[in-house]
């Protein structure tokens, strides 16, 4: 998606804020497993052709997890899980920067991940975590915004990751929205066939060392550019992964989508008739009709491609809205077609949607927290997704999904 670029500008200054954090991060390392400054390096992965690759069965009705996305690195961990456990999402994800992580070959800092995860654990709230960015030591062509040379590398860095916090980690996602360019640069372009390989290596390697995570394969950007050097359609794409062999080595699909201003329940060809079609400032639903521009036409489209082989994990979505701000970014107009009320109303529509089709097993809400940890809704996008406005006062889908969420949980 397009917050994508910015989302890894805010990680990487968020690394100057965790330095503030170091004395936490500390004391809730003293309660866990010692470690050395340089950690040995695990033993690598099984080759990406052992074990062979067994058809999948199409799955039972999945469970349906639901979560959110935080901005877990700026701040305290405590206040950041409190809030989670405020509104009542069960399950959390983080991006996890390897390039900040693994600074150079075998040598790690967990820096304030470490105090999140600890955290996390404590208040039983279960975590995903997206890995993105090789490190520069793993790409020859340099820069940390594309896959490293050999996939090997990335399974060391995730069995280290798992053994060191070994029962914190439920899920993984390997890699983000890899059919666009910035997010996936390497001369030989954006080859589905590339990504699967990656995926492969990654999967032995997180099973080999803790069966029971859940493993998620990156979340494509829906998008109409099709040029295959920018951007590849998130569907042409998918299907070139089917055809490479991806899903024996995918747990869960990964789906990315952030809902424009349209509501969940539209398919993509209804939306030209709708009444908002009239006065809508963002013209793109409405005078182009694409897939990329609908939450239901995108994923009930991965369903389709996949066969129904395998559950999709939502791993982003959410509505943007700028009502309270009067301003967005460039690109950005359809967060002043969308109020707040309808943020929250398509928030909560969606998740009962997603779980009333059947297919969906986890559906992960972009955001909770960036607008108070961001850089203002002039200049960064990341501020109209988020439950909370930029002084951290929860916004009307704060306590929509409180009420929602607490309508879920069984009663004791």
């Amino acid at each position: 998606m397009r917050a994508s670029t910015r989302r890894r500008i805010i990680g990487l200054a968020a690394f100057l804020v965790a330095l503030e954090m170091s004395i936490l991060g500390f004391a809730l390392w003293k309660s866990s497993t010692p470690q050395g400054e340089r950690a040995s390096l695990p033993s690598p992965s099984p080759s990406p052709t052992s074990p062979s690759p067994v058809t999948p069965s199409p799955p039972a009705r999945s469970p349906f997890h639901i979560g959110v996305q935080v901005h877990g690195y700026v701040g305290d961990p405590r206040d950041t899980l409190r809030v989670v456990r405020q509104v009542g999402f069960p399950w959390v994800k983080q991006q996890v920067l390897w390039s900040m992580h693994e600074p150079e070959p075998g040598r790690y800092d967990w820096g304030i991940l470490e105090g999140f995860l600890i955290v996390a654990e404590r208040d039983g709230v279960k975590v995903v975590l997206s890995v993105v960015t090789a490190p520069e030591w793993s790409r020859q062509e340099g820069g940390i915004h594309g896959p490293p040379d050999r996939p090997e590398d990335l399974a060391r860095f995730l069995q280290t990751l798992i053994r060191r916090h070994r029962g914190r980690i439920h899920a993984i996602e390997v890699w983000n929205e890899q059919n666009l360019r910035r997010e996936w640069q390497t001369s030989r372009g954006l080859r589905p066939e590339d990504y699967v390989r990656l995926l492969r290596v990654a999967y032995t390697a997180v099973k080999a060392e803790d069966p029971r995570i859940l493993v998620i394969s990156g979340a494509l950007s829906p998008t109409g550019i099709d040029d295959g050097v920018n951007a590849v359609d998130d569907f042409r794409y998918l299907k070139g992964m089917v055809d490479a062999g991806f899903l024996p080595y995918a747990d869960c699909v990964g789906v990315h989508h952030n809902g424009y201003n349209i509501g969940p329940d539209v398919w993509a060809e209804e939306a030209p008739s709708l009444p908002e079609a009239r006065t809508a400032r963002f013209r793109g639903p409405f005078d182009n009709p694409h897939h990329s521009w609908s939450f239901k036409s995108t994923l009930w489209g991965y369903q389709e491609i996949i066969g129904g082989m395998k559950p999709l994990c939502v791993t982003e979505f959410g509505w943007a809205s700028a009502e309270e701000y009067g301003v967005i970014p460039p690109g950005f107009e359809f967060a002043l077609d969308n109020s707040l009320e309808e943020q929250a109303r398509w928030i909560v529509e969606a998740y009962e949607h997603m779980r009333e089709w059947g297919f969906i097993e986890m559906a992960i809400l972009w955001n909770l927290d960036f607008a108070p940890k961001g850089f203002g809704p002039e200049k960064d996008d990341n501020v109209l997704y988020s439950i909370v406005d930029t002084r951290g006062v929860p916004r009307p889908a704060f306590s929509a999904l409180q009420a929602y969420l607490a309508a879920l949980r069984p009663e004791p």
